[in-house]
């Protein structure tokens, strides 16, 4: 392997578990080197960014070209402020010069049910609700990937499904549609690059033929000393992963009002039958 293509795996998986050589191009290169930032610059964006990255998200694939998301582009500071503090106050939020809610968007069918005069007996199930959330976020990882190719950093807003309901007020969403998570985009305000973190081996998420968790308790093990490491030299405090995880899913606590989010879906519209 190359030593940029070994730099890279090093990076991502720790020199202890760099997967067996394969192929290689830019595209790969610049997807090793994904970091989410949390601080950036108040610069505004080249002109048609924001359409050059949704052109690229829905040029992902979408279940039965079904196309069951949308997305609103939000710069209007008291909006941002208002997503920050339904996120848990992340100032990143508000910083960023183009922030991007993805949307989980059944209301687009329904209209043309209604249009047609014909009942859509599939919309209410689970299923359609899962087949647009999905859509959301394969369409988001390609802006991302366009973003990034530009320049551009990114993070994730998961915490939009803290309330789910707020946010559809915020945005005047139909029945049908709510906030999957969001994006923040812009340029990295200095100090707040980031470094790529780790990732669990492939011999944890990687199966041949049938599943198999044996190499479990080594993988985690191994990891969490990489996180522990990777931690004390570029977060807050130092961790390990299984300290993350049960931080993160022991208690209900944790989620932030989200294990009300069947009840607000209901209310918003997802029967979820």
């Amino acid at each position: 392997m190359t030593s940029d293509k070994v730099a890279m795996l090093a990076a991502r998986y720790g020199d202890a578990a760099i997967p067996s050589a394969g192929p290689w191009n830019a595209v790969i290169a610049s997807l090793m080197q994904h970091r989410s930032v949390r601080g950036f610059k108040p610069d505004a964006l080249p002109s048609g960014t924001l359409e050059t990255l949704i052109a690229a998200a829905q040029s992902a694939a979408t279940s039965s070209n079904m196309q069951t998301w949308s997305v609103v582009s939000v710069t209007d500071p008291a909006k941002k402020a208002t997503f920050a503090r339904l996120s848990g106050n992340q100032k990143h939020i508000e910083q960023c010069p183009m922030y991007l809610v993805f949307l989980a968007d059944l209301s687009r069918l329904e209209r043309i049910g209604v249009a047609e005069g014909k009942t859509l007996e599939a919309l209410p199930f689970l299923e359609t609700f899962l087949v647009a959330a999905i859509d959301a976020a394969l369409a988001a990882q390609n802006a991302v990937i366009a973003a990034e190719s530009l320049g551009l950093s990114t993070v994730y807003i998961g915490a939009m499904r803290n309330d789910p309901e707020t946010v559809a007020r915020e945005l005047d969403l139909p029945p049908g549609c709510m906030a999957a998570f969001g994006l923040c985009v812009g340029y990295a305000l200095a100090g707040h690059e980031s470094a790529v973190k780790p990732r669990l081996s492939q011999s944890a998420v990687l199966h041949h033929e049938r599943y198999d968790a044996r190499h479990d308790a080594t993988a985690r093990a191994a990891y969490d000393r990489a996180m522990a490491a990777f931690s004390a030299g570029h977060e807050r405090q130092s961790y390990t992963w299984t300290e993350r995880v049960i931080v993160r899913v022991g208690r209900l606590s944790a989620l932030n009002g989200r294990d009300r989010l069947a009840d607000a879906l209901r209310r918003l519209g997802f029967p979820l039958k």
